[in-house]
């Protein structure tokens, strides 16, 4: 039995207070920390007949009932939202049994069961073949597979998005159909020093979906992901280019890098870009100097070379003003004992709203890279126009060709274009330039 302890201040009311117990007619409600006088607590009881004060009208603060009522018209529509944005026909024809089967199969697909969604759509297609809502049923059953990723999942994904475009391929969610196709290889992209066939077949995909559907409210979304895919496809054509540079192998180097620069002139690391290419170029002058040549030959070869490197090391500073590595290309000029060139100002404010709209790198991101093995798309620029066609690519035979047409050229004038037959002709041997670093242990292909 529940012993109750009373202070002596209410010891005269201990008698009532028991008999209230018993009798049920009143009620007692322990209260602690009751403050004497001397500053000590102790317990103290109050008592109720059980009988509530009412409430005047003007007690509860008319802003308080105000404020709940817009909380709850909030929360009531965001709610509301929410569930039309899954089902955005959910209030049209409930009792209608094909409507009832596709809500309930997106009740089952936004809850990850996805063989039940899939299993109910495919009852109400064969069951109501001529149903309004086939073309829908037909979209979730793609999505179903989507949503349940993995390899396998995502291939039959894609069959059935393109099936989808085939059999409606002048609705609106045709253009989001293709945008999931993008979408499925750009969630299967690796980083740029792995496979890049996804990030390959994410482009074409992406610009597929901008070139056929471009009334789409989602071509915005899709040129920003083919932002990011020519982000990674650059970063690895320039790594690449890197690697012959680290070997020397400038023919090849040079290639890569004129290749980034014609075909992603978006990409955020341009200005190495091109500062690798004047560099190229630079050290074919360097070459020249070292050969015992004529004083006339090897001027001119110099001169040929110098501009080259020049050109390259110009356009970083004027096109890229804004970038990070500009000092560098000026640190180069000056090694020429070129004159600086300046920016314009329309240059100099494109490249500074270029660089602007790319994002830093947060600790977040970084993790994602690092352990997630995601390619690195965080400074993928936001403005500006993604390639929508590959030019042709630069070769390393070409570049080969150039330059040792220049030394004949430099050393019998006229004797180039007497020797053009013969060096087309041998262009496939050309391509063994190339070769000896490729067939280095660890060196990615050419």
């Amino acid at each position: 039995m529940r012993r109750f302890v009373f202070s002596t201040r209410f010891a005269p009311l201990s008698a009532a207070v028991a008999a209230a117990l018993l009798a049920g007619s009143l009620s007692l409600h322990a209260q602690a920390a009751c403050t004497n006088p001397d500053g000590s607590q102790s317990e103290s009881v109050t008592l109720s007949t059980g009988k509530q004060a009412k409430k005047r009208k003007g007690d509860e603060p008319k802003e308080s009932k105000k404020d709940q009522k817009v909380q709850q018209s909030k929360d009531t529509k965001a709610a509301e939202k929410k569930r039309l944005k899954r089902n955005p026909l959910a209030d049209v024809d409930k009792n209608l049994p094909d409507k009832q089967l596709y809500d309930k199969a997106l009740e089952a697909l936004n809850k990850g069961h996805f063989d039940v969604a899939r299993l109910d759509l495919q009852t109400m297609l064969n069951t109501y073949p001529d149903s309004q809502y086939q073309m829908r049923a037909k979209l979730a059953v793609a999505d179903s597979w989507y949503k349940e990723g993995g390899s396998a999942a995502l291939a039959q994904a894609e069959a059935e998005y393109k099936d989808f475009i085939t059999f409606f391929p002048n609705v609106p969610e045709a253009a989001e159909a293709q945008m999931r196709v993008g979408d499925i290889y750009f969630r299967q992209m690796d980083k740029p020093d792995r496979d890049y066939t996804k990030a390959m077949h994410a482009q074409e995909e992406y610009r597929n979906m901008i070139q056929q559907f471009p009334q789409s409210t989602l071509v915005p979304q899709a040129k920003q992901r083919l932002r990011e895919v020519q982000e990674v496809l650059a970063t690895r054509e320039a790594e690449v280019a890197s690697f012959y540079a680290s070997h020397e192998n400038w023919a090849a180097a040079i290639a890569r890098y004129q290749t980034v620069a014609d075909t992603y002139p978006l990409y955020s690391g341009m200005d190495q870009v091109l500062i690798g290419i004047g560099d190229g170029y630079a050290a074919q002058a360097r070459f020249v100097r070292g050969a015992n040549l004529p004083e006339g030959p090897k001027a001119k070869l110099e001169q040929e070379f110098d501009d080259r490197a020049m050109a390259a090391y110009t356009k970083a500073v004027t096109e890229h003003a804004a970038s990070n590595h500009v000092e560098d290309a000026r640190d180069r000029i000056a090694a020429l004992n070129r004159p600086q060139p300046e920016a314009t100002q329309e240059q100099a404010a494109a490249s500074q709203a270029l660089e602007n709209s790319r994002s830093q790198y947060k600790l977040l991101d970084i993790a994602k890279i690092m352990f997630l093995r995601r390619p690195d798309v965080v400074q993928t620029a936001t403005v500006g126009e993604p390639t929508m066609a590959d030019p042709r690519p630069t070769l390393a035979p070409e570049v080969a060709k150039f330059v040792e047409d220049s030394f004949r050229e430099a050393l019998n004038p006229g004797a180039s274009a007497a020797a053009a037959p013969k060096a087309v002709k041998a262009a496939p041997e050309a391509a063994a330039s190339e070769t000896p670093a490729a067939a280095q242990p660890g060196a990615p292909a050419a």
